[in-house]
């Protein structure tokens, strides 16, 4: 299913990155400037290191695309931004403007979180092989393309899986220098984040080979793999930063909860029948992996013709096709698999709305995580 694809410019837009999110006022706004010039300042000061080490030559094959500027052009292709707002707001809702927390605190905090989902991006799209992202090429198809286009010895397609796992890895080891500047309490809270989504993504990877269609593994798999380090976690790692009582902690982990999986749920969604336009994804592309989704899950229980059945039968499969794809974009939503899942969501954003009742959260801070709950729950991309 690989389509022809041109490679990405090797010099990074000097615009910013894009905020899919609509503004959420003065406070976020100017935190995510600040996270902006921090994830500048680690970029150019990378780049920097890179070029005395590898003596200012251009890398063999990969040229002036070398693995920071990889990193720094996919930094600055755009995104939603969640996990760096987030982390603003569990530190405002905490009370953090008006305690000792430090204001460089999150923006350090946030600037990690951003280099650590550019690594979990990079790494997912070499496990899905994956041919683009955020409308773009992703890494390891654009390092095999200039290896084919250099006329390099060896498999191209090993050469760029290759330099993408790099990559990923030096996102990761840029995000664990910004949290070595963290205090003890938030260094651990990391720690627990990263091993989350470790293992969110081995039981992703697990769970499609052995073609788990169970509920409760698809939502366990959704919640570790994607809403706890992009809701969950975030929120609470900026109450630590604001050293928030444990009844305020409370509450946001509760809404970090509920809100992490109506993202995941609306992940699953756009993974089928998103607009590749605004996505940067192909459309279906869950159902052509079979992923062990929720959605996918609801459907096995739920599908009862016999073309529908055996067209699910070959999800994640060689065998599953554009035929079988189109008539289980139907069956799917003709079956209320889709409004189950829609139900869900709607549930998981009561729950989460119901968490920030309470006079103890800062109530500037409550009603902007209220408004971006419907904007998680409902987005487009």
């Amino acid at each position: 299913m690989t389509q022809p694809i041109e490679l990405m410019p090797t010099e990074p837009a000097a615009t910013g990155r894009l905020l899919a999110l609509p503004d959420h006022g003065t406070r976020v706004r100017d935190h995510l400037t600040a996270v902006d010039g921090l994830l500048d300042r680690t970029m150019a000061a990378l780049s920097e290191q890179w070029a005395e080490l590898v003596g200012g030559r251009p890398a063999d094959v990969l040229g002036s695309a070398d693995l920071p500027q990889l990193l720094t052009t996919l930094l600055r292709s755009g995104g939603k931004r969640i996990r760096p707002t987030m982390t603003c707001l569990g530190w405002a809702a905490a009370g953090g403007p008006h305690r000792a927390g430090d204001r460089q605190t999150i923006v350090t905090v946030s600037a990690a979180l951003e280099l650590l989902h550019l690594f979990a991006l990079v790494h997912d799209d070499v496990m899905d092989e994956s041919d683009s992202r955020r409308g773009v090429p992703t890494i390891h198809r654009q390092a095999g393309l200039r290896h084919i286009s250099a006329g390099s010895a060896g498999d191209s397609r090993l050469f760029g899986t290759s330099i993408a796992i790099l990559a990923g890895d030096l996102a990761l080891a840029e995000a664990e220098g910004l949290i070595a500047e963290t205090t003890p309490g938030i260094r651990r809270l990391w720690r627990h984040l990263v091993i989350e989504l470790v293992v969110g993504q081995r039981e992703d990877l697990t769970g499609t080979a052995a073609r788990r269609r169970d509920l409760t593994f698809a939502r366990t798999v959704a919640i570790l793999k994607s809403g706890c380090y992009t809701v969950q976690r975030p929120l609470e790692l900026g109450a630590a930063a604001a050293s928030a009582p444990e009844a305020v902690a409370h509450r946001l982990r509760r809404y970090g909860q509920t809100l992490g999986e109506a993202f995941a749920l609306r992940d699953d969604i756009l993974g089928i029948w998103g607009d590749p336009d605004r996505t940067g994804k192909p459309a279906g592309d869950d159902l052509i992996t079979g992923k062990p989704t929720v959605l996918l899950s609801i459907a096995h229980d739920r599908t009862r013709s016999g073309a529908a059945r055996r067209a699910l039968d070959r999800v994640g499969t060689p065998a599953f096709d554009g035929v079988d794809l189109a008539l289980l974009l139907d069956e799917l939503v003709s079956n209320g698999t889709r409004s189950a899942v829609e139900r869900m969501i709607g549930d998981a954003v009561d729950a989460a709305l119901h968490a920030l009742d309470d006079p103890s959260l800062d109530p500037d801070a409550a009603d902007e995580l209220r408004r971006l709950a419907h904007t998680i729950a409902w987005r487009e991309r």
